[in-house]
């Protein structure tokens, strides 16, 4: 059972690189989507693993999913190869803690157009990466479609920011499901976290034409709704990967 609740301390304290592991990895995410589902406690913990803990907002929990680009992905060291490094991305998530009180994400896929890069991680991470056809346009709207290997249905986007870029301050609901920095996961029977560091999240509102909880729905939350709670639009930043570590 969790021994610490994580406070504005702790989630602040996630930003910077924690110094117990080197950086493996540099890549560019690019035009996020975060869209956001309320769901009961209990259903998100029981799909959990031993040592996480469910984190809530004001005493919920939710469900996140969101599309976006990789760009300039490649090894520390090494530069970027074109027909490598810029793929798309798709995530499921949702947000916990474990028993040392440090925040982070849990994620249920990671649906990629890249095979390399899914082979790869799921070896050196452990996380769920999922093979997939995925396209995009990115013109006055980003139009963003992903099926993943397997799948009868494509998931398909119609989105673009839309107002200034703001910070995300310590007591908003845009704190609490952006600024994560832990990755969970479990590589075969040890539980694992990796941590990135990037500048913080600068968002603005997200004008949604069209959305789908289909990737959810694949990863069993089969009730969920192409109607979000929540949406917001990222531009990009530069982001450091460090190795992971077994949380002991």
């Amino acid at each position: 059972m969790p021994t610490k609740f994580p406070d504005t301390a702790a989630r602040l304290a996630a930003r910077s690189p924690d110094g117990t592991r080197p950086q493996v990895m540099h890549q560019r995410w690019e035009a996020l989507l975060f869209l956001h589902w309320r769901l009961p406690a209990a259903r998100i913990q029981e799909t959990l693993p031993r040592g996480l803990t469910v984190d809530t907002f004001d005493g919920e929990t939710y469900l996140g999913l969101s599309p976006f680009f990789m760009r300039d992905v490649r090894p520390v060291g090494l530069p970027a190869v074109p027909w490598l490094s810029h793929f798309q991305e798709l995530n499921v998530r949702t947000y916990v803690f474990d028993e040392h009180g440090v925040p982070g994400i849990w994620f249920y896929s990671l649906d990629c157009d890249q095979p390399l890069a899914v082979a790869g991680a799921r070896a050196l991470t452990g996380l769920p990466y999922f093979n997939a056809t995925m396209s995009a346009e990115r013109g006055e709207f980003i139009e963003y479609s992903c099926q993943r290997d397997g799948a009868e249905d494509v998931a398909r986007y119609r989105y673009r920011g839309f107002g200034a870029d703001q910070p995300t301050r310590p007591e908003s609901f845009e704190f609490f499901v952006l600024e994560r920095y832990y990755l969970f996961s479990m590589r075969g029977d040890s539980l694992v976290r990796g941590q990135v560091s990037h500048q913080p999240y600068q968002y603005r509102g997200a004008d949604t034409q069209q959305v789908s909880a289909a990737p959810a729905r694949w990863d069993g939350f089969i009730d969920l709704t192409d109607k979000p709670m929540h949406a917001c639009f990222v531009a990009g930043f530069e982001v450091k990967i460090y190795a992971t570590q077994t949380v002991d």
